[in-house]
């Protein structure tokens, strides 16, 4: 009897463990990170790259239109922390379905102070106000995901741009290249993109060849 209800705790935390996870990576078209999203149950979350929710809901998937998804409202459990708690997360999201999240407090690091410390099982971890300027206060870590970034040393069109999420290496066009795709994305893993150079004046910029929708180590990413 004792084995059978260690083993279906077992399951049950595994199945616990497996309900947060990060999904998508949206990267904006001049290549910097718009949001990364965490599944969380039958539920999203969306974040920026400094630990902040952007929205949250049910992600609804298009039938006619390809690779199409909206965020619509969560008609779950949805609860908030209230004027008792620490001034640093009053007001912010508390429970979404039973998947609940905490936040740095205001005793905590200034620049860490109201980003989220977890979302159910997910532990977040952020670079320190003591570390490079262009990466201080943004996610180094989500769960066993560690995420990192250009440096203030990098030329100004990739410092401070996602670099590494996972497996995953980013890189970008940089001010040797040409004017029109300078700081878009390059390669994400072995996917690389292409884009018209300033020479092409009607299509200057915009993306030649590259999946602009694609899941690369178990994580969408999408390229605006």
């Amino acid at each position: 009897m004792k084995n059978i209800l260690f083993l279906l705790f077992f399951g049950l935390s595994i199945l616990s463990s497996q309900a947060q996870k990060i999904t998508k990576v949206s990267i904006l078209n001049n290549g910097k990170t718009e949001s990364i999203t965490i599944a969380i149950d039958n539920a999203i979350v969306k974040l920026n790259e400094s630990g902040k929710i952007i929205e949250f809901g049910t992600e609804y998937f298009s039938e006619n239109v390809q690779n199409y998804s909206r965020i619509e409202k969560y008609n779950g459990r949805v609860e908030y922390y209230n004027t008792s708690d620490d001034k640093a997360f009053q007001g912010l999201v508390k429970f979404i379905g039973n998947t609940r999240i905490t936040y740095y407090a205001s005793y905590d690091l200034p620049s860490q102070a109201g980003k989220i410390k977890s979302i159910g099982t997910l532990q977040f971890l952020y670079y320190s106000d003591f570390e490079d300027e262009d990466l201080k206060g943004k996610i180094k870590g989500i769960g066993a995901t560690k995420l990192d970034y250009y440096t203030s040393f990098e030329s100004a069109e990739v410092k401070g741009k996602l670099k590494l999420i996972g497996n995953t290496t980013l890189s970008y066009y940089s001010n040797f290249d040409d004017i029109a795709f300078r700081g878009k994305v390059k390669a994400i893993g072995q996917n690389r993109y292409t884009y018209y150079s300033s020479f092409e004046k009607n299509l200057a910029g915009v993306m030649k060849s590259g999946v602009r929708v694609q899941l690369i180590n178990g994580i969408v990413f999408i390229v605006n």
